[in-house]
């Protein structure tokens, strides 16, 4: 393992979200993906379900998501019954019985785009089979362009408890040169309006690294930010997976990557971290600040994170069930034809080995900065100190992790380089294979 890890920003996935590579999921394991729904129900155990909006003003040059910028209403309107129809279909499954869900997180794509009246429907439509009236926590992403305050309204009518705005950067010649369908004004207009409709939970996202950040460029979105003061901020740092506008104009034109260097992209996160902590916020994982104003949850997160049952509803939408990881079809199109024949329109899977279960939750869960060893213990009978020990002494070698007691901490530089480490814990046999 080297400490110091990539410079330059090279095409390709960094951040870790998932266990085994999503290269590793086949159409052949689909199958799979069926047994584990056709198993009886565990009415214990959480349930969340996301569902993908997959429209937008404009595809940001970053963008990595399956998303739409050309639909009409009617196609829209055609999306929105194939959702519902998806629903149903999971409602009728045996392992589906009897169980509640426990959140219910609305991603894109975005999901604002959608108007008022489209996502009335959308919602009565989904509560008819599995609803969200008793969740803890519904998550609605929002673009700060496509809000109004009546759209606002009804998300809190239909009871989302958490707003996530996707600011990104206050810099309008940052957000034009990056594609951002929004600038500044708008910010401040969405902003004001989701706290006069007073919604439990307000996040709004930051991105470190864009096309044309500088130090003071982003010293100053953090310091409006601040200004805000929203309840919590989740910061990503900027990558460069295949299919993104910029690394196909690498891969394809020759260019050299536009995107600033780890090294420096690190730096700024920490410098966020560190000012967010001097205004009352305290680190909440790898790239999250919460307020300690209040209790902010991030039950989505958490649950996923302790293998939880999710799934995910929308094309190419991703699920984690009874062990299982699979993934939606790719094209719209195909999407809703499998759904009018009555079928789950599910393209590849992945059934999960006990080991790839704990690796899984042991990875993400490093991502929130501490992991109970405690936990593994109950749940596998495992202790992960042991079981991994070359990896996690070559890691407190490098100042990157420590244990106390029961407890494995990430220092400072360890939660800022996470990803690039988690990798070391995988199986051998996929350390070396394409993450996506």
């Amino acid at each position: 393992m080297t400490v110091e890890g990539p410079s330059r920003t090279e095409v390709g996935n960094y951040f870790v979200s998932n266990y085994p590579p999503f290269s590793q999921w086949k159409p052949e394991y689909v199958s799979e993906a069926l047994a584990a729904l056709n198993q009886p129900a565990r009415v214990n155990d959480p349930l969340g379900l996301y569902i993908h909006i997959p429209f937008c003003r404009k595809r940001c040059l970053f963008c990595y998501f399956k998303v739409y910028t050309d639909k009409n209403a009617s196609e829209i309107e055609v999306y929105l019954d194939a959702l519902i129809k998806e629903n149903e279909l999971y409602s009728r499954t045996p392992a589906f019985q009897g169980r509640q869900l426990r959140f219910a997180y609305f991603g894109g794509g975005t999901p604002s785009y959608i108007s008022d009246k489209q996502l009335r429907y959308l919602v009565e439509g989904l509560n008819k089979h599995v609803t969200w009236r008793n969740a803890e926590e519904v998550t609605f992403e929002c673009e700060p362009g496509t809000i109004q305050k009546s759209k606002l309204e009804t998300l809190k009518e239909i009871g989302v408890t958490r707003i996530s705005l996707g600011i990104e950067h206050f810099d309008d010649e940052i957000l034009a040169a990056n594609g951002r369908a929004h600038l500044s004004p708008e910010i401040f207009r969405a902003y004001e309006w989701a706290r006069a409709v007073d919604f439990p939970q307000v996040n709004v996202d930051l991105i470190a690294g864009m096309m044309g950040e500088t130090e003071e460029k982003w010293r100053e979105t953090v310091r409006r930010t601040i200004e805000l003061a929203p309840d919590s901020v989740t910061i990503y740092q900027m990558e460069l997976p295949y299919n993104t506008v910029i690394s196909q104009d690498i891969l394809k034109k020759g260019i050299a990557s536009p995107i600033t260097d780890w090294a420096t992209r690190r730096r700024w996160l920490n410098y966020a971290f560190e000012e967010f902590l001097a205004h009352d916020y305290e680190i909440a994982g790898a790239d999250i600040v919460a307020t300690k104003k209040k209790t902010c949850r991030f039950i989505y997160r958490d649950a996923l994170w302790h293998g939880g049952d999710m799934i995910g509803i929308g094309v190419s939408s991703f699920s984690h069930f009874g062990g299982v990881n699979f993934q939606n079809a790719h094209n719209f199109e195909e999407y809703v034809r499998i759904l009018n024949e009555d079928r789950l329109p599910l393209l590849r899977a992945v059934s999960l080995t006990p080991k790839q279960r704990l690796i899984r939750e042991m990875v993400l869960q490093l991502k929130t900065g501490a992991l109970d060893t405690g936990y593994f213990q109950r749940k596998y009978g495992v202790d992960v100190w042991e079981e991994f020990l070359p990896v996690y002494e070559n890691l407190v070698k490098g100042k990157l992790l420590g244990r106390h007691n029961g407890t494995i901490e990430l220092t400072r530089r360890g939660l800022l380089e996470v990803d690039r480490f988690l990798i070391d814990f995988f199986e051998p046999e996929l350390k070396t294979v394409r993450y996506a």
